[in-house]
């Protein structure tokens, strides 16, 4: 079949029956960009866009089967992990991409839904930062993210902020990108940070409305732009912009 030679974006993360964010706002992404998607559910959620009021977490192992099936069916040339509920999943999820290493990941470490659901146990975020984090390409936390990930309290400027990014890449990410969309200020500023190289930062005009899903968004436009052999600045570049033109569209309606 022909599509199996077509780039494709391994999508890792769980439902959203509000189609508001989650693995509907990733394969919608990714699409608009012209990247083919393969999945793997890690649970199924019921929810509206103000509240989360269920959650089913799928097995890890039936996690980590359809990973394999979808690279073996698909010509995967990036990951986006989202939502992984678990500890048990967190592994499951290591396992496949350590039999993978050429493909690059990008990790959208989501801890809480936007109404403040638990979505990853308190015990998995050590086996995330210690065991998935440095299999990533990227990984892209917000301020609040980035923070339970340190163990610390939220970075009040950018100056706290990038020394928590800098424990990050201690501790072994290869690269992070910090999202500014819960600082303060006319700005928002997304800096990326890798070990190898000065902090390179993205700025915008912060926009006043607000929209579900942009943390999944932006990950998964990043992971489309690196499916299509994109640098890893570039694409960070490209999908911030994705994402800022949507929300001035969301903005004018």
């Amino acid at each position: 079949m022909a599509l199996r030679r077509d780039p494709h974006v391994l999508v890792i993360g769980g439902s959203d029956s509000s189609g508001g964010a989650g693995i509907a706002r990733d394969i919608e992404t990714i699409a608009s960009i012209g990247v083919r998607t393969c999945l793997a559910v890690t649970a199924l959620t019921v929810q509206t866009h103000e509240a989360v009021v269920e959650i089913h977490h799928s097995q890890p192992r039936l996690v980590a089967d359809q990973m394999r099936a979808a690279l073996q069916a698909n010509k995967v040339e990036a990951i986006k992990i989202g939502m992984l509920a678990t500890a048990e999943t967190v592994g499951a999820v290591v396992a496949v991409l350590r039999e993978n290493p050429q493909v690059p990941a990008i990790l959208d470490p989501v801890l809480a839904s936007s109404s403040g659901r638990a979505l990853l146990e308190a015990s998995a975020i050590r086996v995330m930062t210690r065991d998935l984090m440095p299999l990533c390409r990227l990984v892209t936390p917000n301020l609040i993210e980035l923070a339970l990930l340190v163990g610390a309290e939220q970075a009040v400027d950018e100056d706290g902020a990038v020394k928590q990014g800098q424990e990050l890449l201690a501790a072994g990410a290869q690269a992070i990108l910090i999202k500014g969309g819960h600082a303060a200020g006319p700005r928002s500023t997304d800096i990326l940070m890798s070990s190898d190289q000065e902090p390179v930062r993205f700025d915008t005009p912060r926009l006043a409305p607000s929209m579900r899903g942009t943390g999944c968004m932006l990950a998964s436009a990043i992971a489309a732009h690196l499916a299509r052999a994109k640098s890893l600045e570039d694409s960070v570049r490209k999908g911030k912009l994705f994402v800022y033109e949507r929300l001035q569209k969301n903005a004018a309606e």
